[in-house]
């Protein structure tokens, strides 16, 4: 678990699977297909029950971030492996429900993840984001991602990989 000023980042229960398909619900459409709600209704609660269950966090993983004041859970912070990038090196990832934008939530927690990043051995992280996604590209600026290369995409939109050194 990882404590800040107003958050805990912690490991998801399975009760809380409501608010993954929320954050499905309302990704992007330029989002790709794969990563929304498909037209028969999947990834549904069930099934994101199903992968709480079977995807405890170790040393990568999405954690859940919790507001410490309204004891509620607003999206997820973490390290996952996403394959892209170097041998020890994982990617920072986080994503938070709409009605919780524009409050320092998403800079806090990844913040709290670099910190435990660093202090684990890591030695520099990644992170990838959509050209377009403007507010999660200020918030890896905020904590000291810069960008590395681009990868087109037509459909999509441009991804822009970025590295951080800890």
């Amino acid at each position: 678990m990882l404590e800040t000023g107003r958050l805990l980042l912690r490991p998801w229960r399975v009760t809380e699977a409501v608010v993954l398909h929320e954050l499905w619900t309302e990704r992007d459409p330029r989002v790709p297909p794969h990563r929304r709600i498909d037209a028969d209704g999947h990834p549904t609660v069930a099934d994101l029950e199903d992968w709480i269950r079977t995807n405890q966090p170790s040393s990568i993983g999405l954690l859940a971030v919790e507001r410490k004041a309204d004891r509620d859970v607003i999206g997820y912070c973490g390290l996952i492996d996403s394959g892209r990038g170097s041998d020890g090196e994982p990617e920072l990832a986080f994503e938070l429900l709409r009605r919780v934008w524009r409050q320092g939530y998403a800079t806090e927690a990844s913040l709290a993840v670099l910190e435990w990043a660093r202090s684990s051995g890591y030695e520099h992280l990644r992170a990838t984001v959509w050209e377009w996604n403007a507010a999660s590209r200020r918030v890896l600026a905020k904590v000291g991602f810069t960008a590395e290369r681009k990868e087109l995409d037509a459909v999509y939109g441009n991804n822009l990989f970025t590295r951080r050194l800890l």
